[in-house]
């Protein structure tokens, strides 16, 4: 009971104390507090909210952003691989197309220089020919004797003369130059057609080359597109050459290769031989600022000098003497009183080493020819050697043999063709270095005089494969067969072979002009040759054939 009676007044006492009207004020400002903190609340939510999804929306870009960087390496990656596969391809392709684009070389090489067995190989080619009449043996034999025979006499007494006459000029040439200043010239000598005997075409011009040096203490210091030294394409053929002192080793000492410090000095080599004034090698005809001899200065030289020799030596002639060719240092014209006149070129070299190779410092020029890459370059001329391999191949062959034969014919019909249509890349010394080739590579019993008509369609057919091919190499430069006896250079027999027809391959217009000379030529040979022959009994023509037969 007293329990009960406990927790009643308990439960009295707690509903009084919580009634609200006991504390008014307090609570009467909850409802209104609770309310603001609901709406804080709700507001602080709803700004998370938004900020999670900004903070959603900025891990989904960077995920985004994270695969397309993946996708773009894995790309590049794949790329990487498929060009390094492509790029092994590429490359495995480009060794296979030069093995075979060499071996196709050496084949033609190999069937250049074996020319003379492959009878058959000279039947296939010749497609030219189809439907030209080619003269018979006959005709060919008449056309000679009254056309080109007749010449050989006048050309014997134009040497003689030309000869005298040059070495005169050259002495007095010695006598008015300073000795211990000016170049020193040595005796000329004659090479080309006229010296070889088959020039047929007028006017007659001997072409003399004439070796000088250096006063001493200098000398001449060649260098070779085939020495080591790299040259471009174009500068294949040429050579430079470097004036130096005797006693200077340009070879052992890297004095002159490095630019030393002010403070260093050369224990080889004195301060008055390192360094030269601009005017002492311009004497020496040097490019300015440079120690290579210079063409441009050498021609100055040369002609100021012939002139100074004529003056001296006129008084002794009954003709004048002047220089035909501004841009030829040594193209010099005898002109007589009753009108005649005689041409003849008397142009510097320098002597390769002790060898007969000489760099020319002015080459006759042809449609073909490019222009020098620049004064310092001279051009290698084998003249001498051509004139040796000539005379030591025709003590081989029979009596009268018609290689000569056959080189004149072919340049006379060459030169008439170009005096109706214009000139054309082909040059007479083309034409002899396929004669060249020819008679390297055919027994000399090939030779024989009855032989003449053949030997000549060879020849044509020959010149006729080159233009095909645009491919002419230069007989002496990467020929491993010339004779031991000539004495020549071991230096361009083992470099490589020199297209003499490379020129074609860039000018297409001279090139196409060329072979529609050449063409033109085959179809206009048997007019050409009628022309200059006398007629022959048609009795007379059968009875040959018959015997031919």
């Amino acid at each position: 009971m007293p329990v009960g009676i406990f927790r009643v007044c308990l439960v009295v006492i707690t509903a009084i104390v919580n009634h609200p009207l006991l504390f008014p004020k307090e609570n009467g400002t909850v409802p209104e507090n609770a309310e603001e903190i609901i709406r804080k609340m709700k507001e602080r939510e709803e700004s998370l909210r938004l900020e999670q999804l900004r903070l959603e929306q900025e891990i989904a870009d960077q995920e985004a952003t994270q695969k397309a960087l993946e996708k773009a390496a894995k790309i590049v990656e794949e790329s990487k691989e498929e060009k390094v596969r492509w790029d092994m391809w590429t490359a495995l392709s480009m060794v296979i197309f030069l093995l075979i684009e060499l071996w196709r070389q050496d084949f033609q090489e190999g069937n250049w220089q074996d020319t003379g067995g492959e009878e058959d190989d000279m039947a296939v080619l010749g497609k030219a020919f189809k439907g030209v009449a080619f003269p018979d043996k006959a005709v060919l034999a008449s056309f000679y004797e009254k056309r080109i025979l007749g010449t050989t006499g006048d050309m014997a007494r134009m040497r003689e003369m030309v000869e005298g006459f040059a070495d005169d000029l050259l002495e007095a040439l010695r006598s008015v130059c300073n000795r211990d200043a000016d170049m020193e010239v040595e005796d000329c000598m004659g090479v080309g057609s006229m010296y070889e005997n088959w020039r047929v075409r007028k006017p007659f011009v001997c072409d003399l080359i004439v070796p000088f040096a250096p006063p001493e203490p200098y000398c001449f210091r060649s260098q070779t597109w085939c020495s080591g030294d790299s040259f471009p394409p174009d500068e294949q053929g040429y050579g430079t050459i470097k004036v130096c002192r005797a006693d200077e080793d340009v070879t052992g000492c890297i004095c002159d290769k490095t630019k030393l410090g002010e403070d260093m000095l050369c224990l080889l080599h004195s301060q008055a031989n390192t360094t030269r004034p601009s005017s002492e090698m311009e004497d020496l005809l040097c490019f300015k600022n440079t120690q290579y001899l210079d063409a441009d200065q050498v021609m100055k030289w040369f002609q100021i000098a012939v002139t100074k020799a004529w003056n001296r030596i006129s008084h002794k002639y009954e003709f004048d003497l002047s220089f035909s060719l501004l841009d030829s240092p040594g193209a010099l014209k005898i002109k007589f009183r009753s009108g005649k006149s005689i041409a003849f070129n008397l142009t510097p070299v320098v002597q390769y080493e002790n060898s007969d190779v000489y760099f020319i410092s002015h080459f006759p020029r042809s449609s073909l020819a490019a222009d020098l890459p620049s004064s310092t370059h001279w051009f290698l001329t084998f003249a001498v050697y051509e004139r040796r391999f000539i005379q030591l191949v025709s003590k081989t062959l029979p009596a009268n043999a018609c290689h000569v034969s056959c080189l004149q014919i072919l340049s006379f019909l060459h030169g008439k063709q170009c005096s109706l249509t214009g000139p054309s890349g082909l040059t007479n010394y083309h034409l002899k270095t396929v004669m060249l080739h020819l008679l390297q590579a055919r027994p000399s019993q090939d030779w024989a005089p009855e032989k003449l008509e053949a030997r000549l369609q060879d020849m044509l057919k020959f010149l006729e494969k080159c233009l095909q091919e645009k491919k002419l190499y230069h007989f002496f430069i990467g020929n491993g067969k010339v004779p031991a006896e000539l004495g020549f250079p071991i230096i361009f027999q083992r470099a490589e072979p020199l297209n003499l027809f490379r020129p074609f391959v860039l000018r297409r217009d001279v090139y196409r002009k060329t072979v529609d000379t050449f063409h033109e030529m085959l179809r206009n040979m048997s007019a050409l040759i009628n022309e200059y022959t006398v007629h022959i009994p048609l009795a007379h023509t059968n009875g040959i054939h018959k015997e031919s037969l």
